[in-house]
C-alpha cells in the first residue's frame, strides 16, 4: 500500500512527516528513492506521511518555510525538523534513529495518560490542518483587502466624475437661465412690446424646469460627496406657513397635469421657525414631487402644518397613492434605496435620503406613516425660532 494513502489511528502514528515535492521530471528518481527508503523504515516505527505538491498548496510551503524540493519535514512530535537538499536519503538515515527515540518516548508518555494522550496526539496531528487554515485565511484576507482597495478607488473615481459632471451641467444651465431673465427684463423695460400671455406662460414653465434641473444637479453633488459629507446650512428666522404656500404654488402646474387636487391646512398664526430656507424648500419639493408621482390621476394630496410643541413645528404631506410596505418603511430613507416597484421609474433614489440629512441637520425628525385606508403620510419637524 502506498505510504501517502495509509490512514492509521492517531495513537499509532506519533511520528508525522510531510514530503514537499514539485512536478519537475528530474526529481522523480530522488522522490522514488525517498519513498523506497521510508517503506523500509515503516516496520521499525509507525508514521504518517503526507506528500504535498507545492504548486497545489503554496500556503503550506510558506508555513513550513520550504525553499527547495524535495523537502522532508517532521512536524510531530516536537521539535520540528526539516531535511532538504540533494542528499535527502543520507540525512534521513542520520536523523531516523533520533526520530524513532522521540516517537517511542512520546508513545510511552501518552500510554500512561490514556485519554489526555489521545487529545495530545490529535492536537499534534491537527496542528497542520489548523495552520493550513490560518495561512489560507490570511491569504483570503489579503486578497479581500486588495479588492476593497480597488473598489474604494473606483468609488473615488465615480465621485470625481459625478462632481465634475454636475459642475459642468450647471454652467450651461446658468447661461440659459440668465438668457431668460434678460428677455423678460428687456420686455419690462420697453412697454411698447409687452410679453404675450402665451410667451409669459412658456417663460414661467422654463424657469420652473430650470429650478428642477438645478435641484437635481444639487442632489447629484450631494450623492457624490457621500453620506459622510456635512450639509452646510445657514438657519435664519423663517415663516414656514408662507414657505409651504409658495412651494405648493410652485408645484401647481405639475398637479394640473395629473388633475390632482391639493388641500392645505396651514394655520394663519404660526410661530416662526429657525431653519435654512433653501434646504427646507428642497425637502418640501422632494416630498411633494414624490406625492405627485405616486398619487393616481385625479387623486388628492394634503399639506398640513401643526404647531406640535413649544419647540417644534410639524409639516405633513399626505397622498392617496399605493403606500409603502411595512417591512421597508425603515429603509426608504437610506441612500440609493428604492422599492422594487420603482426600478422602472425615473430618479436616483437619493431624494428621501437627502430629506433625512437636511432634517437631521436641523435637529428635527422625519418619518412616514401608512394608514390602513391607503396612501403615505410623510412628517418632519423643525425647531421653533426662539
Amino acid at each position: 500500500m502506498p505510504l501517502a494513502s495509509q490512514e492509521p489511528t492517531d495513537l499509532e502514528v506519533p511520528l508525522h512527516l510531510l514530503l514537499f515535492i514539485d512536478n519537475r521530471p528530474s526529481l522523480k528518481e530522488d522522490i522514488q528513492q525517498i519513498r523506497h527508503y521510508l517503506e523500509i523504515l515503516q516496520g521499525d516505527c509507525p508514521f504518517k506521511l503526507q506528500v504535498i505538491a507545492v504548486g497545489d498548496q503554496p500556503y503550506l510551503a510558506e508555513l513550513f518555510k520550504v525553499v527547495a524540493t524535495p523537502t522532508l519535514v517532521k512536524i510531530h512530535p516536537e521539535p520540528r525538523q526539516t531535511l532538504a537538499g540533494s542528499d535527502l536519503v543520507a540525512q534521513l538515515q542520520k536523523s531516523w534513529g533520533k526520530w524513532q527515540q522521540q516517537s517511542i518516548a512520546y508513545q510511552a508518555e501518552n500510554h500512561s495518560q490514556d485519554a489526555p494522550s489521545k487529545a495530545t496526539s490529535i492536537a499534534g496531528i491537527d496542528a497542520l490542518g489548523y495552520s493550513s487554515q490560518m495561512i489560507r485565511l490570511s491569504d483570503e484576507v489579503f486578497l479581500l483587502k486588495q479588492e476593497q482597495a480597488k473598489l474604494q478607488e473606483q468609488l473615488r473615481f465615480k465621485e470625481q466624475v459625478l462632481s465634475m459632471l454636475a459642475h459642468d451641467l450647471r454652467s450651461p444651465l446658468t447661461a440659459a437661465s440668465l438668457a431668460l431673465e434678460t428677455i423678460e427684463l428687456a420686455h419690462q423695460a420697453d412697454n411698447r412690446y409687452p410679453i404675450p400671455p402665451i410667451v409669459e406662460q412658456l417663460l414661467r414653465q422654463a424657469r420652473n424646469q430650470f429650478k428642477v434641473m438645478d435641484r437635481m444637479i444639487g442632489d447629484i453633488l450631494i450623492a457624490a460627496r457621500g453620506n459622510s459629507a456635512e450639509l452646510q446650512i445657514a438657519p435664519n428666522r423663517l415663516q414656514i406657513g408662507s414657505l409651504c404656500q409658495g412651494v405648493v404654488h410652485q408645484m401647481y402646474e405639475q398637479l394640473q397635469r395629473k388633475s390632482q387636487e391639493i388641500i392645505t391646512d396651514i394655520p394663519q398664526v404660526l410661530p416662526d421657525v429657525y431653519a435654512d430656507e433653501e434646504w427646507i424648500t428642497q425637502v418640501l419639493v422632494n416630498l411633494l414631487e414624490n406625492a405627485i408621482k405616486y398619487t393616481p390621476q385625479g387623486g388628492k394630496i394634503e399639506v398640513c402644518v401643526l404647531h406640535r410643541t413649544s419647540q417644534k413645528i410639524q409639516v405633513s404631506i399626505i397622498d392617496n397613492g399605493p403606500g409603502i410596505p411595512q417591512e421597508t418603511r425603515d429603509r426608504i430613507f437610506e441612500d440609493h434605496f428604492r422599492l422594487q416597484r420603482d426600478h422602472s421609474k425615473e430618479g436616483y433614489g437619493i431624494g428621501l435620503s437627502l430629506c433625512q440629512r437636511v432634517i437631521r441637520a436641523h435637529y428635527g425628525h422625519i418619518w412616514v406613516d401608512c394608514p390602513s385606508t391607503g396612501g403615505s403620510c410623510f412628517h418632519f419637524t423643525i425647531p421653533v425660532y426662539c
